[in-house]
């Protein structure tokens, strides 16, 4: 069984599903699947506001810039498939396999494809860290804000990212108490103004510190407590600064590592990405790759926040359309300046900076590669 559209999308996070609107928009036939029974990735489990600029929807929560977008995916009469995983890329152009609910085989032919697949969240091993009760930060997300379910009484979160001080503000929210965050660095890694709310909340930051291990429970049936030390400049535990921290649950939240497993079965070529993430899909300013007519964004293209995904994510729908012959050129390159600025105003600053940096190294390399292969 086979089906032909012109735009496969895969994945319908804020990346897939701001794509999808910019083909639609333009009389693009899109097709968006989704491995989970709901649309919307990572927005639905933002239930904190958006800050920044009107245009990056400042002031709005993250599940409503979801609601937005879906709305918007259905006005267009975009196709939705759910519970529905990509699970190979066949070659010479043959088509991309799915798994529907779990059973049904199905082939997409398509003519443009764009791989929005995000990103994991990586692990930490340490003495205790496979007991019940040490959970991925993205996973506590899940369980507080949509499923509404607690994870525990009192959390210690590893990791002072963004991920880790917004997962343990609404913890906070939730009614849970938060023993402490346990950074590694010497200064806490995520932007000021979320690092803020919980200083004033009273949360303890052990910046310059480690997890040495998680002390589980007499029966072994969770924890009890982690034990926690400080770390010399090669973060290195100190012996003589151990401390235990009751708990009964422990958040990771050290990153997340861009999901590449689609575009590596497209056979496309892979850089590093630096403070992105690990290796991505070489792309060019169109979040082309190095196979025409497929294209990345969103974290898998590396890893950023929820308004550049959505951003490259236009960047990519746009390009697209173009390719297909939706848009004269013209048009196309309006629209994608004005991506272009809103993408450049998101990564200034001194967080932001050095993904600029980052990205426009890929965006170097991969023009490189267009003239070392008589490419596009």
């Amino acid at each position: 069984m086979a089906k032909e559209v012109e735009i496969l999308v895969i994945g319908a996070g804020p990346a897939g599903l701001s794509a999808a609107i910019e083909a639609a928009k333009y009389g693009a036939e899109v097709l968006v699947v989704d491995e989970n029974s709901k649309p919307g990735g990572q927005l639905f489990k933002q239930i904190h506001k958006f800050f920044g600029s009107s245009r990056h929807k400042a002031g709005v929560r993250g599940v409503d810039i979801g609601t937005e977008l879906l709305a918007e995916v259905q006005n267009l009469g975009v196709e939705v498939m759910l519970n529905t995983v990509a699970y190979g890329v066949y070659p010479n152009d043959e088509g991309v396999a799915l798994a529907v609910n779990g059973e049904e085989g199905l082939i997409v032919k398509p003519k443009k494809i764009i791989m929005a697949t995000g990103a994991g969240e990586n692990p930490l091993a340490f003495p205790g860290w496979t007991l019940p009760g040490v959970v991925g930060a993205g996973a506590i997300q899940t369980m507080i804000n949509v499923h509404r379910v607690s994870v525990g009484k009192r959390v210690l979160m590893i990791g002072s990212g963004n991920v880790g001080l917004i997962v343990s503000y609404q913890l906070l929210q939730s009614g849970t108490e938060v023993a402490g965050i346990v950074e590694a660095a010497p200064q806490v890694g995520g932007y000021g103004v979320h690092a803020a709310k919980i200083r004033r909340a009273g949360v303890p930051m052990y910046t310059g510190h480690t997890v040495l291990e998680a002390v589980p429970n007499e029966d072994m049936s969770g924890l009890k407590g982690a034990v926690i030390a400080a770390v010399d400049e090669k973060f290195q535990p100190v012996k003589g600064t151990e401390q235990f921290v009751e708990c009964d649950t422990i958040g990771i939240a050290v990153g997340l590592t861009p999901d590449i497993g689609l575009p590596s079965m497209a056979d496309v070529t892979f850089v590093n990405a630096g403070r992105l993430g690990a290796q991505v899909p070489m792309h060019d300013r169109n979040m082309e790759t190095t196979r025409a007519g497929i294209y990345v964004a969103g974290d898998s293209s590396g890893v950023e926040e929820a308004s550049s995904a959505i951003e490259e994510g236009k960047l990519a729908g746009i390009a697209a359309a173009e390719a297909l012959g939706k848009i004269d050129a013209a048009t196309a390159d309006a629209a994608k300046a004005n991506v272009w600025n809103s993408l450049n105003q998101l990564r200034t600053g001194p967080f932001g900076s050095g993904r600029a940096d980052a990205k426009e190294k890929i965006i170097a390399q991969m023009e490189e590669w267009k003239v070392n292969n008589n490419a596009r």
